[in-house]
């Protein structure tokens, strides 16, 4: 192996061959259809009900006299557990009076258990729920039930001990209100109507089991009532009820790249939501390309948007936080989104402030993490991460192959900030994207120069993540920023299907196996033509030695030692090899999916694919090319032969497409190819 010092530069990039595969440019031509997310939509037309305020609230905790004096250790912020008793208690310490916390350390304790637990989330089936296939039935399920085990092991609550009843809406099933504030019967219902029945969310009717009752004072200033309804049994060991539905509606006909949408329908006392409706398209779960991750993927986004990533919420979210509750990073209630100085809406919470500081390596004072602007209300802002500064979160506004998209730490630092939540930080998954990039990373005015995440041009590269190659591209989120989008199709490096088998093209040297990754190259067998290769992404194996450290195999190479930052030779070919920094065998969680279409237990747990054997005997592998110059006989050869393939694979591009565009369905229907971000 000789290592020498060439870095490739970005405008390598947009060099064609003289005459590409014509295959090729029509396979990448070919069009996925963009996907939007419509939750701010559907959330906006929902009235969210609460409990009267005349109701026992959930969150009338009480504590001992012992838990109150029990000395606060800063190193207890590691125990997920231990951290959000410490936040109960400082504030139990901080908000009352000696008097008031008297009274309610003496409280009964029996409705509320003093030590979040994960989060329950309940499933029911609507009655207007149409009837699914068996196929159907056995895709939604497993969907929604590892998403709904993902979620739990994020968050954690504070549980009631009482089973939950929804709220009925009182201006739905009361004739008139006493709205004398001097009377003892204000705000309550003084008559009730003869037209109500019941509640209904999203086209979702609540049954009456689940809601409280109905009564009525007939005079303002006496006690007497008159129950129209008795309460509902109500639905034990439940924290959060979620009604899911598969079925065509109106919204996804409208748009084949909705996947599903969602929206809360009820709080607690504390504005935390306790209820809410899914509605899951019917017809992706019946495609052949169906894809049960990216299913979950899905149903996790549209879960955390319920839980209360909305910025219909924002204002609701009050800072409990252990570093608040000491005098550091605390915010006031609903002073929480801001306009900075580019006139970027960004959301600023103390632990998203901290993280985002952290992830960006910046000590710029309240940064705030940046809210997406585009489908956006008059407000200018949605309920979705910049796309620019924090592509790859689970919460950006379309969402990708699941193997690209993370549950990042700034996501989960957002859910803590609600103030609702005990957050798991622990199962954060890394997010490579703009890593120490510094504060001014993802803005217009800096994104449009090339970088190690960003690009110009229309070329041909890699993924950010490696995984894929990709070609360089801006989309409407982008703003017209670029970046290393994965190609339509057959773009993974990961997947042995890829390969084509015996051909022309061996000179490449690529090898598709589960533990090859995209490498910036142009290297060509020496004995092969004559003219150079313009740089691309290419796809060879890899294997760890350490932290940041590899090697790389080329096909019939021995495994070389590939220097993170550097370029190296290989024996028996022309040209180099990029070894890209901070990208492989930099953090254990950036793994391709072992399959598309196999359920797997959690989307936390995915570890990287057995590899195959790592024999150095190769078979002749030939993959997709972008860079090779070829002689003038040979060109006119590949003229002939491509015109004859494109005629024979004409028939056949109408599968491929389908095959392509349903299984890149993203959030509430995401369709695009997978994201290529870039190195």
């Amino acid at each position: 192996m000789v290592e020498f010092p060439v870095i490739f530069k970005q405008e390598h990039l947009i060099q064609m061959m003289p005459f590409p595969n014509p295959i090729l440019l029509l396979l990448l031509l070919m069009p996925c259809v963009w996907g939007k997310c419509i939750f701010d939509e559907v959330q906006s037309s929902i009235r969210v009900l609460s409990p009267p305020d005349n109701r026992s609230s959930p969150s009338d905790w009480a504590f001992k006299e012992d838990d109150v004096k029990r000395e606060v250790s800063v190193n207890e912020q590691e125990d997920w557990l231990t951290h959000v008793q410490i936040q109960n208690h400082q504030k139990a310490i901080l908000q009352y009076s000696p008097s008031q916390r008297s009274k309610r350390m003496t409280r009964d304790r029996s409705n509320v258990i003093d030590k979040p637990q994960p989060i329950r989330i309940k499933t029911w089936t609507p009655r207007e729920s149409p009837v699914l296939s068996q196929w159907e039935t056995e895709r939604l399920e497993a969907a929604v039930s590892d998403a709904i085990n993902t979620v739990s092991k994020l968050l954690a609550v504070w549980r009631v001990n009482r089973k939950l009843l929804l709220s009925r809406d009182i201006n739905k099933y009361c004739r008139f209100i006493w709205r004398n504030s001097s009377s003892a019967n204000f705000n309550k219902c003084g008559r009730a109507s003869d037209n109500y029945r019941t509640e209904s969310c999203l086209g979702v009717t609540i049954p009456d089991d689940h809601l409280s009752g109905c009564v009525v004072y007939p005079h303002p200033d006496q006690t007497d009532l008159k129950v129209i309804k008795p309460d509902g049994v109500g639905i034990p060991d439940t924290d959060v009820l979620l009604y899911v539905k598969a079925q065509s509606t109106d919204k996804c006909r409208a748009d084949s790249s909705v996947l599903a949408y969602s929206a809360h329908c009820q709080s607690n006392s504390e504005g935390r939501p306790v209820a809410g409706v899914m509605v899951i398209c019917r017809e992706p779960l019946s495609i052949e390309g169906f894809s049960h991750e990216h299913m979950v993927q899905t149903v996790i986004h549209e879960l955390l948007h319920v839980l209360g990533f909305s910025k219909e919420l924002f204002s609701k979210w009050t800072d409990r936080s252990l570093s608040s509750q000491i005098g550091m990073d605390s915010f006031s209630h609903g002073q929480v989104i801001y306009t900075d100085e580019s006139g970027q809406m960004r959301l600023c919470t103390p632990n998203v402030n901290k993280a985002l500081h952290t992830h960006l390596n910046t000590t710029h004072t309240d940064l705030g993490a940046p809210l997406e602007n585009q489908d956006a209300d008059s407000r200018g802002f949605s309920s979705h991460w910049e796309a620019r500064v924090l592509q790859g979160s689970i919460m950006t506004a379309m969402l990708t192959e699941p193997a690209l998209v993370r549950i990042d730490v700034i996501t989960l630092s957002a859910l803590q900030d609600t103030g609702w939540y005990s957050v798991n930080l622990s199962q954060a998954q890394n997010l490579l994207w703009g890593e120490n990039e510094g504060a001014f990373f993802g803005s217009v005015s800096t994104c449009k120069r090339s970088s190690s995440f960003f690009c110009t041009g229309s070329g041909f590269g890699c993924h950010y993540l490696h995984l894929h190659k990709g070609v360089c591209q801006s989309d409407q989120y982008l703003e017209g920023c670029r970046i290393y989008k994965p190609l339509a199709n057959g773009s993974e490096c990961w997947k042995e299907e890829n390969e084509t088998g015996s051909g022309p093209e061996v000179w490449s040297g690529e090898i598709f196996r589960s533990d090859s990754r995209c490498f910036l190259s142009n290297i060509i067998k020496e004995d092969h033509f004559s003219f150079n290769a313009s740089v691309t992404g290419r796809c060879y194996r890899h294997r760890c030695t350490g932290k940041n450290r590899y090697q790389i195999q080329v096909m019939g190479s021995d495994w070389l030692d590939c220097p993170p930052g550097r370029s190296i030779k290989v024996f028996g070919y022309r040209g180099a090899v990029f070894c890209p920094d901070k990208r492989l065998c930099h953090y254990h969680d950036t793994a391709p999916l072992s399959s598309l279409h196999k359920p797997l237990p959690s989307l936390l747990l995915l570890t990287a694919p057995p590899s195959r054997d790592q024999s150095l005997t190769q078979r002749p592998i030939t993959g997709l090319k972008f860079d090779a110059a070829l002689p003038f006989s040979e060109m006119s050869v590949m003229t002939v032969v491509g015109v004859s393939a494109v005629t024979f694979f004409l028939g056949s591009l109408i599968i491929i497409y389908r095959k392509c565009c349903p299984s890149r369905l993203r959030v509430h229907a995401l369709i695009q190819s997978p994201y290529a971000l870039q190195v």
